[in-house]
């Protein structure tokens, strides 16, 4: 099946700020201020320099897109671009001018970064959660939008699941997105995920052996006991109303006592499980 293109789906975002592209214009680049919700967090120097050598040889080819900001402008997506032209010297830049409404810049910054793939892993899976809370919806809406798989938007922000360490060797790419699975499904804690993640760096591992691991370390845990269908079934109610992972802990012991809990994996998300839990107290 051909994959849908990706600016099928920024109209069915944006649909009110997307019929007619004003032509580009020469904007003065000191005019244009950063924007603040740019998803990426660690640019790329390398590239970023091929990039500033091309602007040299061959100029900006494609406009950045920015919108008005009190007596400049705001960058809202080409912040590469804008850069390359800062350290190529140049004093003009073409960009689209827009008005972008506040709540859909950061659509636009994480959909074009997205898009151009120049986003590392962490922060992709970042750009996924943020797009599901911003848009309040769902990981097939989101999936569809951008024309990727279910399962490529639903396994990314697990990655956010592991501790900074690991994280920062995903960032770097120095460890892929498969061998910080395997350190998940391991289920160890965080200091011990951040030693094994150093030694598959260290030792070369393969996301194979990585597997191998994590499958070796799981049998070392004590088979869980059968869970009662019924605690499962309210688990999963819970679980799509709160859009996250929740569990339900029994200790039989205690005559059937126990506890909820609501896993969450950034502020926003505990933002957003907290009102959940208070929108009918308002």
């Amino acid at each position: 099946m051909r994959k849908k293109v990706l600016g099928k789906g920024l109209g069915a975002l944006i649909p009110e700020i997307e019929p007619s592209e004003p032509a580009p214009m020469e904007i003065d680049i000191d005019r244009i201020s950063p924007n603040p919700e740019q998803p990426r967090f660690k640019l790329d120097e390398k590239g970023l320099e091929e990039l500033t050598n091309s602007v040299r040889e061959n100029g900006i080819l494609q406009p950045v897109l920015v919108r008005p900001a009190g007596e400049g402008y705001q960058m809202v997506a080409g912040e590469r671009r804008l850069l390359a032209a800062q350290r190529a010297g140049l004093l003009k830049i073409p960009a689209v001018v827009r008005d972008v409404p506040d709540n859909k810049v950061l659509l636009l910054a994480l959909i074009e970064n997205i898009q151009r793939e120049q986003l590392n892993p962490i922060e992709e899976a970042q750009a996924y959660q943020r797009l599901i809370e911003h848009l309040q919806t769902t990981q097939e809406l989101v999936a569809g939008h951008l024309g990727k798989e279910r399962s490529t938007v639903a396994n990314a922000p697990r990655l956010l699941r592991i501790p900074p360490p690991v994280k920062l060797l995903v960032a770097e790419g120095r460890l892929s997105p498969g061998h910080a699975r395997a350190l998940l499904a391991s289920d160890a804690g965080s200091a011990e995920m951040a030693r094994i993640a150093q030694r598959m760096v260290d030792q070369g591992w393969s996301v194979r052996d990585a597997e191998r691991w994590a499958k070796v370390r799981a049998r070392r845990k004590p088979a869980p006991a059968p869970q009662d269908p019924n605690i499962v079934a309210a688990a999963d109610r819970l679980r799509l109303l709160f859009g996250t992972k929740v569990e339900i802990v029994l200790n039989r012991r205690a005559g059937g006592a126990g506890f909820i809990r609501i896993h969450f994996y950034s502020d926003q998300d505990l933002d957003r499980v907290y009102s959940k839990l208070t929108e009918k107290q308002r």
